[in-house]
């Protein structure tokens, strides 16, 4: 079982930047598959950033260029830098994981955390 506590979010003007993290209790760099999604009031869940198990990122095109995914192996800590932040940006962040088998076989992640809300305003 592995669990996924986020943080890092907060209030912010547009323009700015945050930087959001999720700590993992497992070590899961570098074979876990893992993800930041968001969800605002209203909206379904969308997926923001991954990073495969081999190292590979991807992005939505509403963020590309402006947000970063990256991990840090020695804290087994995922973090998304966000930057120049819309107010459209405003959602709660939720970081996922999943072990490659299961990742492969459903395409979807099976851990995630709690959630860290970005609030942009204009």
């Amino acid at each position: 079982q592995v669990q996924l506590v986020e943080s890092g979010g907060g209030s912010v003007q547009a323009g700015q930047s945050l930087r959001l993290s999720c700590a993992t209790s497992t070590y899961t760099y570098p074979t876990y598959y893992m993800g930041w999604f968001r969800q605002a009031p209203g909206k379904e869940r969308e997926e923001v950033a991954t990073i495969d198990s081999g190292g590979s990122t991807n992005y939505a095109d509403s963020v590309k260029g402006r947000f970063t995914i990256s991990q840090d192996n020695a804290k087994d800590t995922l973090y998304l830098q966000m930057n120049s932040l819309k107010p459209e940006d405003t959602a709660m962040y939720y970081c996922a994981a999943a072990e490659p088998p299961y990742f492969r076989l459903h395409n979807r992640y099976n851990y995630w955390g709690q959630g860290t809300q970005v609030t942009v305003s204009s």
